[in-house]
């Protein structure tokens, strides 16, 4: 008998990804956003969902499923500490409370940001204290100890910037800069980031759904091979035809000049280091694809 899973915040870039993976793998699927989108797959269905800073009953859209894969909340904009509050804390609080009474296993979608800020020296792994370092990775564990609290089922994951068609973020930054026609000053950069790819993705959260070993756990979500942002640039030029064209500017004066333009935060986005691996959902049985994109990065020309 098909699972069915309410997903919430499905209109996002994250979401509509998840739920035509979902579809594809034999689930029957719930897409709950406030911007109601079609689907055009006979195993979807769309919900609307309000504006989650106001209170909600999830009652109704929780009878009609088996489990909850809860991605809506404010990322990619500003907003200030109360709004994160109310949508990434106070929505997922209530949301787990909900799915506590009705007996829904609730997948609540986290963020490597709940556990560190934008780079560690050290490798980052689920038994390390979480150290959040702004007011949306605050609010990120805030409703991870909700989900907690509710003594419900539960898996927590804690995925790293995600990329794929749709990407939002530093990855589409990297992106739009790879796609011009000169030479970038980033060859020296040598950095490793975690990343995840949107299928990978995808797949881990097939898998906490499945498997019954996933319930009470919180795992960080990666693909498992670290990359530097020159490698970033190398994927996205070869997939262009072009050379990776990248100049070996020296990283303390990429640092200096990042600094005086008041680009410090950018800089640790992609100067410093951030490796965050999946080892213990690796160990759960957990099997990512070797993606298209990643592909193209292995066969990419070094200049």
């Amino acid at each position: 008998m098909a699972i069915t899973v309410l997903v919430t915040g499905a209109d996002g870039f994250i979401g509509r990804n998840l739920i035509h993976y979902l579809a594809s793998r034999n689930f029957k699927v719930i897409a709950a956003s406030r911007t109601v989108s079609e689907f055009k797959h006979p195993s979807v269905v769309s919900a609307p969902l309000p504006d989650l800073a106001m209170p909600f009953d999830w009652q109704p859209l929780l009878e009609k499923c088996d489990a909850v894969v809860h991605l809506a909340g404010i990322a990619h904009r500003f907003a200030d500490e109360e709004q994160y509050t109310l949508v990434n804390h106070r929505a997922t609080e209530a949301l787990a409370n909900a799915a506590s009474r009705q007996g829904k296993h609730l997948v609540f979608v986290s963020s490597i940001a709940a556990q560190s800020g934008s780079f560690s020296e050290a490798e980052l792994t689920e038994d390390d204290p979480p150290k959040p370092t702004n007011p949306y990775g605050r609010s990120k564990l805030a409703a991870e100890e909700s989900v907690r609290a509710a003594l419900g089922s539960f898996t927590i994951l804690r995925p790293v910037v995600i990329y794929g068609q749709g990407e939002k973020g530093n990855f589409s930054v990297i992106h739009r800069i790879s796609g011009l026609p000169i030479p970038l000053p980033f060859g020296a950069l040598k950095a490793q980031r975690s990343v995840l790819s949107v299928e990978n993705f995808s797949s881990a959260v097939e898998l906490v759904l499945t498997e019954p070993r996933a319930r009470g756990e919180m795992f960080i979500v990666s693909d498992p091979t670290p990359l530097t942002v020159p490698d970033l640039i190398s994927r996205r030029r070869a997939t262009l035809v072009r050379a990776p064209w990248l100049v070996p500017i020296p990283e303390n004066w990429m640092r200096v000049f990042f600094a005086a333009a008041g680009w410090t935060g950018l800089w640790q986005r992609i100067g410093e280091p951030l490796i965050a691996r999946p080892t213990k959902l690796l160990a759960l049985g957990w099997q990512p694809t070797l993606s298209d994109s990643t592909s193209d990065l292995m066969s990419a020309p070094r200049k």
